[in-house]
């Protein structure tokens, strides 16, 4: 940083809210811990996928879609920034159940219109809420087959995202990940045309996720041991060392002992069977302290060892609305049901009088005003807005607002 202003870098980490290091000395907005991700266990589920993404993208666009490739790799945030073009279209789906953390989609915004396009059938959309809104959708089909692989077998119970949310930003104003996380890309054609979908899950989610599919990998030892730590180790290690030493001293009372007999005939018979005997008697006593104090000491070493109480931060639950694991999983069992799509015009209170008042000619005022937006109800519940437009010789009604969820919910109450 020069004095008195910033660089263009450091606006860039401030507004997404990261670390860039270099920031001042006061240390980081945020402290992450280690993680060792095992990549070559998501790689395989990867692989798996990519086969599904296409045919999720093909069933939605029903165009052909090749993805033929899927790699994993383990980064930051700046190698991702590198391999992003500068404005993307950012799809967050923050994993709230069964586990919990970032899970961030990132695309070109070609290929963003491309899919808009495709599904809603119209030549050079924009991105704006009703074309983000799509894509979110081709995300959440995506995640949903993730969740259902990672669900099955009961190997992750409950797992749950929250509704994908779609932005389209410049690069350096995306939130994403902090530390070092798991980046899924792939890669493909749609259409004919080359396209690439990045999947940057964070560092705790991609271990748990890892652990789920039969791997992960362990954390290797901290290089600042305590000393405390250290000095049990040594109890454990030395202690029973000098108590397994100890006993060549008993080699050499002895030798001290058979020596003896040289001086003489009965003394020196005598004293010669005597001195073994001290000889020999005096390192069992030696062995025998030396290996209490070499089993105690072992046994203070391990207790010092102990690991000590994990301490987690408390956790509260996800109060936004999020679709169930399962419900994601089993809504292609229905996708050929048939339901009632109706179009309402506009509504009035009449009198029972003026109702059998009414003949031929007679105008009805309804409640809506010209230009206003029609209600879309599915099964009597409003579920979108729109405008009326004419086909050929028939009436239509483009989509211009699709309702949050938790409006679908309170029109049915």
């Amino acid at each position: 940083m020069s004095e008195g202003s910033i660089s263009q870098e450091e606006i860039d980490a401030l507004l997404s809210g990261v670390d860039m290091g270099g920031l001042g000395s006061g240390g980081s907005f945020s402290s992450v811990p280690d993680t060792n991700i095992d990549t070559a266990t998501l790689q395989k589920f990867s692989d798996g996928m990519k086969g599904k993404l296409a045919e999720i993208i093909k069933s939605m666009t029903q165009k052909d879609v090749i993805v033929d490739g899927a790699t994993v790799d383990a980064l930051g945030r700046d190698e991702l920034l590198a391999r992003l073009p500068e404005v993307v279209v950012a799809v967050m789906a923050d994993y709230s159940a069964g586990l919990t953390g970032d899970h961030l989609f990132l695309m070109s915004t070609e290929f963003a219109t491309k899919l808009v396009s495709l599904i809603n059938q119209e030549e050079n959309p924009a991105l704006d809420d009703m074309g983000l809104s799509v894509v979110s959708e081709v995300i959440s089909s995506h995640s949903g087959a993730e969740i259902t692989e990672l669900s099955k077998d009961g190997k992750l119970p409950g797992l749950a995202t929250n509704p994908p949310e779609a932005v389209n930003q410049p690069k350096a104003m995306i939130r994403i990940p902090q530390g070092t996380f798991a980046l899924f890309t792939y890669s493909g054609t749609l259409d004919g045309e080359p396209f690439t979908l990045w999947e940057a899950v964070g560092g705790s989610v991609a271990e748990g996720m890892a652990k789920a599919l039969g791997g992960g990998t362990q954390k290797a030892a901290s290089p600042d041991m305590s000393a405390a730590s250290m000095a049990a180790a040594a109890g454990f290690s030395q202690q029973p060392m000098m108590g397994a030493q100890n006993p060549a001293g008993m080699q050499q009372s002895a030798m001290m002992g058979m020596g003896q007999p040289n001086m003489g005939m009965q003394q020196s018979a005598m004293m010669g069977m005597q001195q073994p005997m001290m000889g020999m008697g005096q390192p069992n006593m030696g062995m025998q302290q030396n290996a209490m104090m070499g089993m105690q000491q072992p046994m203070m070493g391990m207790q010092q060892m102990q690991t000590p109480p994990s301490v987690q931060a408390l956790q509260f639950p996800n109060f936004q609305q999020s679709v169930p694991s399962g419900e994601q999983g089993n809504i292609g069992l229905i996708m050929d049901v048939f339901m009632e799509m109706t179009v309402e015009l506009g509504r009035t209170k009449k009198t029972i009088k003026d109702i059998l008042g009414l003949g031929e000619g007679t105008i009805i005022e309804l409640d809506k005003l010209a230009g206003e937006p029609v209600d879309i109800l599915v099964n009597h519940k409003t579920i979108a807005r729109g405008e009326v437009v004419v086909i050929d010789e028939s009436f239509g009604v483009r989509v211009t607002e699709i309702l949050p969820a938790m409006d679908h919910v309170a029109s049915s109450i």
